[in-house]
């Protein structure tokens, strides 16, 4: 009989989950909290949905592994050391389950993401190993999420992990990992986008360097991680529901109005360029076309109501999904159309500009850079004399922002356009630059400052 593995991708989110079946039955691995797509998947193959696992209490998003159990009637494989608060079917290194005749799933315990961390090798004549945050493409998982007391152990645990797998699971053996494709959750990123056990024995730096060196480049290699990853662990433990996508209330102006005035945050969903060309004044930017989840629940102050404006109900919906799966469970209300529709103010607006065109007004009038990426980013290389607030802490160093006309720039444009319209709600002259870092930066004349 035939087995088919389904990768169901979040790519705002840089995660991958998994449905694998015979033609008759199915198991899933690591679903998210909108199961709809799970349970849309499985009616068009024609399989039931018999069992669900769970690699991980995850960080990164509310799963939605309780919700789909309960939904499909599935037995619910949470490792049995993991305190959660609700049935299900606990697993422990060597179980192994009997999804079908064809689906035979053994349970091997690899800590290191977390303590209490699983993996599940399927066996027969096509191997895999659904890896959740432990071996990944080129990388593992990062071991720090569980604070600084437990980086150092569980640096040393993934190691050991992803030489288990290696040790116990054939060359062949794919590797189906569920982060590692832009996730926060990933020590590393790759560009692959598959891998098997033979070659991640030849490249990936858990199994080509010793244990030493491996903890060393991990932990030095760290970077921030998104603030609400505070609120996944406990959620996911506590069984969460299912997403509700209900549509949100329509606002017209004045509520629009009385809602920003209360300090609720209106998000205006489209992208940058239109952002810039014309905006309700006090509205925030983070367009629906970029890691909107990811920085929008990274900035928020966790609470805080949350009104979606979009060019369209469907790009508002796109939004409301992608909150659900971080927690924010449902837009205080939402609005569609332009800018105009949604204020009597007169509209807001910035300019875009290159790094082309900072080089060029550098040599006329004096301006401020401010750098947003991260830390690491910066110190690897950065323009000369630019300010470096990272966008994750612009919320509670809006002190430090400099006076005056400010250029506001990260590796792509997405990030300075969320600063740049966090500042222009508080009053500053922006210019927001949407253009690479890496590729015209220094091409521009602009004079780099870069790590020795």
């Amino acid at each position: 009989m035939t087995i088919t593995i389904l990768p169901v991708e979040t790519p705002s989110l840089g995660d991958r989950s998994y449905l694998v079946h015979d033609g008759e039955v199915a198991f899933v691995v690591d679903p998210q909290r909108d199961i709809d797509r799970m349970l849309d998947l499985a009616k068009s193959c024609g399989v039931l949905i018999t069992h669900v696992f769970e690699t991980h209490i995850h960080n990164d998003y509310v799963t939605g592994g309780y919700a789909l159990a309960k939904e499909t009637g599935a037995a619910y494989h949470v490792n049995a050391d993991d305190k959660v608060s609700f049935d299900h079917d606990p697993v422990r290194d060597g179980d192994v389950v009997e999804v079908s005749d064809s689906l035979r799933v053994r349970v091997i315990h690899t800590p290191g993401h977390t303590f209490t961390h699983l993996s599940y090798a399927l066996e027969g004549d096509a191997p895999a190993v659904f890896s959740g945050g432990s071996l990944l493409f080129g990388s593992t998982g990062r071991p720090d999420l569980l604070g600084p007391d437990h980086t150092d152990a569980l640096a040393r645990h993934q190691h050991a992990s992803a030489h288990k797998l290696a040790d116990q699971l054939a060359d062949e053996t794919q590797v189906m990992p569920t982060h590692g494709f832009g996730s926060f959750c990933s020590a590393t990123q790759s560009d692959s986008t598959s891998s098997t056990i033979g070659q991640e024995r030849r490249t990936n730096p858990a199994l080509t360097k010793d244990e030493e060196a491996y903890v060393a480049e991990i932990v030095t290699g760290l970077d921030a991680f998104p603030a609400y990853y505070a609120h996944m662990g406990p959620a996911n433990a506590a069984g969460p529901s299912g997403a509700d996508l209900e549509t949100p209330e329509l606002a017209d102006k004045e509520e629009l109005r009385k809602r920003l005035e209360a300090g609720e945050w209106l998000v205006d969903l489209r992208n940058r360029t239109a952002f810039a060309a014309g905006h309700a004044p006090g509205t925030l930017n983070f367009g629906i076309d970029g890691q909107f989840a990811t920085y929008l629940g990274w900035l928020i102050p966790w609470g805080t109501p949350v009104t979606l404006l979009g060019e369209s109900a469907e790009q508002v919906a796109e939004a409301q999904r992608e909150m659900v799966r971080i927690g924010i469970d449902h837009p205080a209300a939402a609005a569609t159309g332009k800018p105009e529709e949604w204020t009597d103010e007169p509209i807001g607006s910035f300019e875009r500009a290159t790094f082309a065109d900072l080089a060029q007004v550098r040599h006329h009038r004096p301006v401020q850079v401010l750098d947003v990426r991260r830390g690491q980013e910066f110190e690897e290389s950065h323009i000369e004399g630019a300010v470096n607030v990272p966008i994750h802490e612009i919320l509670g160093r809006l002190d430090e922002v400099p006076s005056g006309e400010v250029w506001v720039h990260c590796a792509g444009g997405y990030r300075a356009s969320v600063v740049a319209s966090i500042l222009a709600a508080n009053g500053h002259t922006v210019v927001a630059v949407d253009d690479s870092f890496d590729e015209h930066a220094e091409e521009s004349g602009l004079p780099l400052v870069k790590a020795a």
